[in-house]
């Protein structure tokens, strides 16, 4: 593992990990094989884990810089905690389960160096088995984010990237949008600066959404960069709902409005009242139909459970305990 001694750091990796013991050391041993051709430092930010992550880094990747939180301190602290410290040109915030393939991360620091209005840029996301992952997205909207997305796909409908954008007007390779997922990001240090810090508000989810909103306020642009990828092997996660990660989603998705829109008294009561009744109508509409099935089908059950449950911390005033452990 290749971390420097000199002051002319060009990458600093930051890792944040909860819990993801073999899924961390998995990436930083694709980090040793496919080290680019610039110097770099690797920064492992751990979550209070409790299934021996960081004796495990220390024994099997001595060069790797550890921080150890005292709690889980979600993404966006655990990650500006590193960017505090570090001393690269770029930053590149990667999950703890990613996998790095020969060119990814010379590709991202190329693309970098060649393109200085860049705050932002972020490679297409690949499953286990090669096929592709949604890697970008457009900024949420209330007609996307509280109107059935299959509607609005009809009206406007979503590139396979996931971005919302067409692709004709632009380069290939060199594609405008309007944010990267945060499984992998590599961030300009002097957008940082002019820009800020992830929002510790976020705690989990709507960060990297966040950010690049803000980038672009400050006139930084933020582009996907297709000819470059990396496995994500949690891509798949959410289909397996997680109730208590679907809360947090919720709860990022309103700071993203309240923030963005500015909202206040009664702006901020309505948009909370479109949560309530979207998740009420779901919840309706999939008790009814798991009734005509008669309970058979898991996938519905699910849903069902998902949006009770949903529904539930919205009229208990969208408690903490509902969410994930801090």
């Amino acid at each position: 593992m290749s971390t420097q001694s000199q002051n002319d750091i060009t990458l600093s990796i930051i890792i944040v990990n909860w819990n993801t013991r073999q899924l961390l050391l998995d990436c930083l041993a694709s980090l040793q094989v496919h080290k680019p051709a610039v110097s770099l430092e690797i920064i492992v930010v751990d979550n209070a884990s409790t299934d021996g992550s960081v004796a495990a880094v220390r024994n099997a990747f001595p060069d790797v810089q550890i921080m150890v939180n005292p709690a889980n301190w979600g993404f966006a602290r655990a990650n500006n905690a590193a960017l505090q410290r570090m001393r690269g040109r770029y930053a590149v915030l990667l999950n703890s389960d990613t996998v790095m393939k020969e060119t990814t991360l010379q590709g991202l620091t190329d693309f970098m160096e060649q393109n200085p209005d860049a705050g932002v840029c972020g490679p297409q996301l690949l499953n286990a088995d090669g096929s592709h992952q949604k890697s970008t997205g457009k900024f949420p909207r209330l007609v996307t984010e509280f109107v059935s997305k299959k509607i609005v796909n009809l009206i406007a409908p979503i590139t396979p990237d996931g971005s919302g954008r067409g692709t004709a007007h632009h380069e290939p390779n060199r594609v405008p949008v309007d944010f990267v997922l945060g499984a992998c990001m590599m961030v300009r240090k002097k957008a940082i600066e002019t820009t800020g810090m992830l929002d510790e508000d976020y705690f989990f989810l709507y960060e990297e959404i966040d950010w690049c909103y803000r980038m672009h306020q400050k006139g930084w642009r933020v582009y996907y960069f297709p000819a470059v990828s990396l496995y994500h092997l949690g891509g798949q996660s959410m289909r397996d709902i997680n109730l208590r990660a679907r809360v947090e989603s919720w709860r990022s998705r309103y700071l993203f409005f309240k923030k963005s829109m500015h909202l206040t008294g009664l702006g901020w009561f309505g948009v909370l009242s479109l949560g309530i009744m979207q998740c009420a109508y779901q919840f309706v509409l999939y008790g009814l139909l798991n009734a005509v099935t008669l309970l058979s089908q898991k996938r519905l059950r699910r849903r069902w459970e998902m949006f009770a449950y949903l529904l539930i911390w919205h009229l208990r005033g969208r408690p903490l305990s509902m969410g994930i452990p801090r």
